[in-house]
């Protein structure tokens, strides 16, 4: 099968399509052809060496795919040949073909395109499990969302209007205000105008937020403790910003009883992927079949197109999700 591979560990330069195994579905697994898949922050590390894939995953970049089913495993029931599904994967997005455990294919939701639903399964499972399983965001609570324009960041905005928060406060350049506000941000702050503690203190009457979703980690850290509630939730998700923090002053942690959580999704245990998502199909389908919710699309690529995708993905100018349509 075609793939894309890369040369070496370096700049989208080392990216190119070439030949691949296709693979072969277990018993509990199916074949997908592969229609569409999108760009994560995941891939430009993974492609500068710096995020291999777990043990057993597939060596090829990609972690979300839709297509059609191609064949089913001898175990499989739930799921039919020709049967269009997305997924979010451990590796091998990049691909014409890919093998995924059955149970955690999501249906494309009715009215989706290929590239629509692609561009659904990283960000809303990863913004779902931030929300629901750890913040465990409430109705009538406030959460700030930094890179509130980014894939993850526009899921969360969409996923805590749904659930009803009283303030969903974001964090973006000014130029993608707009975007955020028509998803349901209720305040939105320039990050690189505005101080976002002043701001959230200013917009909360100095009580802060309940609940904080993170990706730039070092450098935001100390103003998100100030920034929280009592009996605050911070998940944090990436180490954009970087790893290490110089100078941290601990009181607020404990004075406000804060609760400070990471995750990643790709070396998550199959049973866990499974369970995250069944919940949240049961919860989301629905909501986006009728329009309440709506992956976010900045721009749609040809695969032999990556490496350009991936230069705009590293310029940081896209709001929401790149797609690579695989021909």
């Amino acid at each position: 099968m075609q793939a894309i591979l890369f040369r070496e560990h370096g700049g989208p330069e080392q990216l190119y399509l070439g030949e691949a195994e296709k693979p072969t579905p277990s018993s509990h697994e199916v074949l997908v052809k592969v229609k569409a898949t999108a760009l994560n922050r995941a891939d430009t590390l993974q492609r500068e060496g710096k995020y291999p894939p777990p043990p057993g995953a597939s060596p090829i970049i990609g972690l979300e795919m839709s297509g059609i089913i191609e064949a089913v495993g001898e175990e499989v029931t739930e799921w039919k040949v020709g049967d269009k599904v997305c997924a979010l994967l451990a590796g091998g997005g990049y691909a014409e073909f890919v093998t995924i455990h059955s149970q955690c294919l999501i249906p494309i939701p009715e009215g989706f395109d290929f590239e629509k639903a692609t561009a659904i399964p990283e960000v809303f499972l990863t913004a779902y499990q931030a929300i629901f399983y750890l913040s465990k965001l409430q109705k009538g609570e406030s959460i700030l969302i930094h890179a509130g324009a980014s894939g993850v960041g526009t899921a969360a905005i969409q996923l805590a209007k749904s659930l009803g928060a009283k303030q969903i406060i974001v964090t973006a350049s000014a130029g993608k205000h707009q975007i955020c506000r028509d998803l349901g941000a209720d305040f939105t702050i320039d990050y690189k105008t505005q101080n976002f503690e002043e701001e959230v203190a200013k917009i909360t009457e100095g009580k802060g937020v309940d609940v904080i979703i993170d990706f730039l980690a070092a450098p935001y850290f100390q103003k998100n403790i100030n920034s929280l509630n009592f009996d605050g939730r911070m998940v944090m998700l990436a180490l954009m910003g970087g790893w290490k923090v110089e100078e941290l002053i601990l009181a607020n942690i404990l004075r406000k009883r804060l609760h400070i959580m990471g995750s990643t999704l790709r070396a998550r245990t199959l049973d866990y992927k499974i369970g995250l998502t069944k919940d949240f199909s049961d919860y989301a389908l629905p909501k986006f079949e009728s329009g309440e919710l709506q992956p976010v699309i900045d721009s749609v690529y040809d695969w032999s197109e990556v490496a350009d995708a991936h230069r705009l993905m590293e310029s940081n100018v896209n709001s929401g999700k790149i797609v690579l349509k695989v021909s």
